[in-house]
């Protein structure tokens, strides 16, 4: 067995982050009647949210602002686009977004059932994670697959970010593993397969979105399923 230790990525590899971010959302939009606050089109709201959280997530992770400013930031830019300038409203929101996210358990298809697969074969599990430590810890506590991990490595807890070497060398050393017979598993491009090749680790990219990447990782797979060929 060449690889020993394989290290997963969280949110958009097992934990279906589109979904449960959704559905928090739409609870906020009802609870908080952001449609007579003007915000007419929740689908439209969703959707500048996903944008304006992607462009301030490469912000954070570039070291340009910090998670706070994320946190509320992305909330006050997507309430502008309805022409929405509530400062105290963005602020509910993140607090809101926050307290629920954790709680919602959406996971992608053959997540536990690849998780359970693996531990059988008697791989050690853990994740490195770019998200918040006690949110992190909420989410995999709730969707029922924490006891699948040795370590959960999180941005905030190695104080420092995927794509950086540091992150990915700090998990090594936590997990007490060789960079030989260790693997990183992931969704993103940049943050996971990249950031673990430029670490010296090997790779497979879950490619749930079918992309076309203009980088060969040292595996590819299109679904948590076909992570049974590999291992």
């Amino acid at each position: 067995m060449k690889y020993k230790h394989l290290f997963f990525d969280l949110d958009h590899t097992l934990w279906d982050f589109d979904t449960n971010a959704k559905q928090t959302l739409q609870d906020l939009y009802e609870t908080l009647a952001l449609e007579k606050k003007g915000v007419h089109d929740f689908e439209q709201f969703y959707r500048r949210y996903l944008e304006h959280n992607a462009k301030l997530w490469a912000r954070y992770r570039n070291g340009f602002i910090k998670q706070a400013e994320l946190r509320v930031k992305r909330m006050q830019l997507a309430l502008l686009d309805f022409k929405i300038g509530d400062a105290p409203l963005a602020q509910q929101m993140s607090q809101r977004f926050l307290e629920l996210l954790p709680t919602r358990n959406a996971l992608f298809p053959y997540a536990a059932e690849i998780l359970e697969y693996l531990t059988g074969k008697n791989y050690q599990l853990h994740l490195i994670t770019n998200g918040f430590e006690e949110i992190q810890h909420h989410k995999i506590n709730n969707s029922g697959i924490h006891h699948y991990f040795d370590k959960v490595v999180t941005s905030e807890g190695s104080n420092s970010l995927k794509p950086n070497k540091a992150i990915f060398d700090y998990a090594l050393d936590a997990a007490g593993a060789k960079k030989e017979e260790s693997i990183m598993l992931g969704d993103d491009l940049e943050a996971d397969i990249m950031g673990a090749a430029n670490a010296g680790l090997d790779q497979v990219y879950i490619n749930h979105i079918n992309k076309t990447p203009d980088f060969k990782p040292t595996y590819t797979v299109y679904s948590l399923k076909e992570l049974e060929a590999i291992f």
